[in-house]
């Protein structure tokens, strides 16, 4: 039997993060540059109902049984088992494999869970929608993050710079222009789930002064949306900023992520903020062809531990979103 392969990209939030879990806009773009893989192979040799999982850069080679209830591999597998009303899969071996920062706001784990679903749904003869694919990524996604906003399971199952409002319908975002973006990656290891927490505390112990930070956000993802459908990418530059100073109050910042803000703002970014769950992680900058090249040099030597350049633009093809 052949190989059953499905790869997923990495995202990054434009605008709108921390903000989105409490009922405001967010947009999000794929990154094709960074990407999970999974690979499900067929073992007629093996006995009915094993599953082995791979996991190189995790150092992970192990039965699926042995894992934990909870553990996120177990759970995409087992997902896709329990949506299609299976109770045992036929043996096989599943290795999976990624690019994508772990801890960056990059979206690595529902990256992977999406690749996953994707691959061993079609080795198992029925192939998820991306609705679907999206909601069981979801589930998992609860066991990294706590309380997901939703926004990296949808970007990155539909693979589409999106608009996104927690319990609303996804919306696609028209981009006439394209524009690029210079991700520097700190090296600071930073779990989503512990930021959106100490968040949530700051949040309930002053929810006026949050909600007022909130709507701010919400006003600035407006603002950006309009400039990108309109084409005026140049203007996403100050809302970046303006973003930034925004989570600088909900104190998720760092002092490494506003040295890379800082430096690629001085080597003539149009803007710059940090992406994600923040403390750590990723920042992104809007660059220009005249600026690309020196933003890139000035993060490394500033400290990124990677930089990459992603090119935002419409995707091909007239699917709809499921």
């Amino acid at each position: 039997m052949p190989a059953f392969t499905a790869t997923a990209p990495g995202k990054i939030i434009l605008f709108g993060e921390h903000a989105v879990v409490y009922g405001r806009p967010a947009i999000a773009v794929p990154v094709s540059q960074v990407r999970a893989r999974a690979v499900v192979i067929a073992e007629p040799r093996w006995p009915a109902g094993k599953v082995w999982v791979q996991a190189p850069d995790i150092g992970l080679n192990s039965p699926l049984d042995d894992l934990p209830d909870n553990h996120p591999l177990y759970q995409a597998i087992h997902g896709v088992l329990m949506e299609l009303r299976l109770e045992r899969s036929p043996a096989c071996r599943v290795r999976i494999t990624s690019t994508i920062p772990v801890a960056a706001g990059m979206g690595s784990g529902a990256a992977v869970s999406v690749a996953i679903m994707r691959a061993y749904s079609a080795f198992l003869g029925r192939p998820l929608s991306a609705e679907r694919v999206s909601a069981l990524t979801y589930e998992v996604e609860k066991l990294h993050h706590g309380t997901p906003s939703g926004i990296d399971n949808t970007v990155i199952t539909h693979a589409r710079p999106v608009y996104f409002v927690r319990g609303q319908p996804i919306q696609a975002i028209q981009l006439p222009v394209p524009f690029s973006m210079v991700i520097g990656d700190t090296g600071v290891s930073s779990p989503t789930a512990i930021a959106v927490g100490d968040v949530r505390c700051a949040w309930q112990a002053d929810p006026a002064g949050y909600e007022a930070v909130f709507d701010a956000i919400g006003e600035i993802v407006q603002a950006a949306r309009q400039a990108l459908e309109r084409g005026e990418t140049a203007a996403l530059g100050p809302l970046m900023d303006e973003n930034h100073d925004q989570l600088c109050r909900l104190g998720v910042s760092s002092p490494e992520l506003e040295r890379l803000v800082g430096a690629a703002r001085a080597a003539g970014a149009l803007g710059a903020k940090l992406s994600g769950g923040g403390r750590g992680g990723n920042m992104i900058a809007l660059v220009d062809s005249d600026t690309a090249e020196g933003v890139v040099q000035t993060l490394l030597q500033s400290g990124a531990r990677q930089v990459i350049t992603t090119l935002v633009r419409q995707p091909g093809g007239t699917e709809p979103y499921a």
